[in-house]
């Protein structure tokens, strides 16, 4: 497991683009019959990536339960969101099983013991894209498809940020403990997203942007709204979004992405918006 430490805003004005990277960046979350998992400090959050092939993957695979979290199983004090990126696959929930076709979400509770993942081709994988946050009360394990999400339609085609915010995992759709995830796609045309860009000083943030061409790119921007920096972002990649830093973005091409906020408090419009004439 790839451990990311705290770093405070003070010192991220001085790194360089290798450094931001190396704090901040997941390159790299899909291997074949494998589990990647990133735990960062800031609010212990963990990010993961499973494509199953030709085996059926427990999602603790290669993850020493009690080095990385002091239980006995992983989903022991812990609640996750999963998100189907890829081919057609299916999640088993302490011996219930839930098909998940591309950009479906599924929510299992703290307290699931035994959770796996298999492909229903391995010649078009499943790509299970994950975020687990600390839980302190089981809520129920939840299965949506894209029709049960909350549409919130935002931007205009004038200022190139044209969208739809899905909340799946979210209090107007279910209930959890403290995780919050969604899906936003841009329309043809549009690049912009988070306009215009805020912080959460109570929850942070982790997006990973997907239906990105593979010759393309998003310049995603973070640090101090007066401090900001960027980093250049491929197709399937992610990226940790401490609570003092910004989180916007530009693309070469429309894209879409997932966001997934732990912290203080579940309040979607919890946030400090700082205008873009300010901006430094």
């Amino acid at each position: 497991m790839d451990i990311r430490y705290s770093v405070n805003q003070r010192d991220f004005k001085r790194y360089t683009t290798e450094e931001i990277a190396n704090e901040f960046l997941i390159e790299s979350l899909y291997a074949p019959d494998t589990v990647k998992a990133v735990y960062t400090h800031i609010d212990r959050m963990v990010t993961l990536g499973c494509m199953p092939v030709a085996e059926t993957v427990p999602l603790d695979k290669g993850i020493d339960c009690m080095k990385a979290f002091g239980t006995e199983f992983m989903l022991e004090r812990r609640e996750i969101g999963i998100f189907n990126i890829g081919g057609e696959g299916s999640v088993e929930a302490d011996g219930e099983t839930f098909s998940l076709s591309f950009q479906d979400c599924l929510y299992i509770t703290r307290g699931t013991r035994n959770v796996s993942f298999k492909s229903a081709d391995p010649g078009t994988p499943a790509k299970f894209y994950m975020v687990s946050a600390p839980a302190h009360k089981s809520c129920k394990t939840t299965f949506l498809k894209m029709e049960d999400a909350k549409k919130v339609p935002l931007g205009a085609n004038e200022t190139s940020n044209k969208r739809v915010i899905n909340q799946f995992i979210h209090p107007d759709v279910l209930e959890t403990c403290q995780l919050s995830m969604g899906l936003t796609q841009l329309e043809s045309g549009s690049v912009w997203n988070t306009m215009p860009p805020h912080t959460h000083e109570r929850r942070m943030e982790i997006y990973t942007y997907f239906n990105l061409p593979d010759d393309h790119a998003v310049f995603h921007m973070m640090g101090e709204g007066q401090q900001t920096r960027h980093i250049l972002v491929r197709n399937e990649q992610a990226v940790i979004s401490p609570s003092w830093s910004i989180h916007s973005g530009c693309g070469t091409s429309n894209y879409s992405f997932i966001w997934a906020m732990g912290g203080e408090n579940q309040t979607f419009t919890d946030m400090d918006a700082i205008p873009i004439n300010e901006l430094r």
